[in-house]
């Protein structure tokens, strides 16, 4: 191995290091499911490895991550057997109200049901404008739609979330 394939590898793998915990926080807000969200990650790296000779703007690389993780997410909601699985179990125990700590947990866990419940290409809208903080015209070129639909996708997205979050709040005050 050359000392350029191995300078590469290095920076790689440091890159890999840096960012890995960022994208499987992202990859989680996409896909609420902490298994599937480290399988993503991993999915994106291996892409990411292949196509890092390829990556002229190292510094950008961050950007491209989020691209490739992403459609990498996309791609997995496409599949077929993905659609017929169901996921629908109930959680057995809930975190006592009492306390801040589970307050805290309790209103993570009640946002993340409410995006579960959002479209794929809204969730993805509202977790790259809003979580992310892209741009209009950044999640634009990730999303590779139009301004205009980015802030359609947003703005339905922010409404369906809100209208979800509404409805389980009004459920936790009928079971107390």
């Amino acid at each position: 191995m050359s000392s350029r394939d191995r300078s590469e590898n290095e920076r790689f793998h440091g890159f890999a290091d840096r960012s890995t915990r960022p994208l499987t926080r992202l990859a989680y807000l996409l896909c609420g499911d902490q298994h599937l969200a480290n399988d993503l990650v991993q999915n994106c790296l291996i892409r990411l490895y292949q196509a890092w000779p390829k990556v002229a703007d190292k510094d950008t690389a961050d950007a491209y991550a989020r691209k490739v993780l992403l459609r990498c997410w996309l791609n997995e909601r496409r599949r077929p057997w993905r659609r017929a699985e169901a996921r629908d179990g109930e959680v057995p125990d809930r975190p006592a109200p009492e306390t801040d700590i589970a307050r805290g947990v309790h209103l993570k866990e009640v946002f993340r049901d409410a995006l579960a419940q959002l479209p794929p290409r809204q969730r993805a809208a509202v977790v790259l404008r809003y979580w992310a903080q892209h741009s209009v015209t950044e999640t634009a070129a990730i999303l590779r739609c139009s301004e205009g639909n980015v802030k359609s996708q947003s703005a339905r997205g922010l409404a369906a979330l809100r209208t979800a979050l509404s409805t389980m709040n009004a459920l936790e005050e009928l079971r107390s």
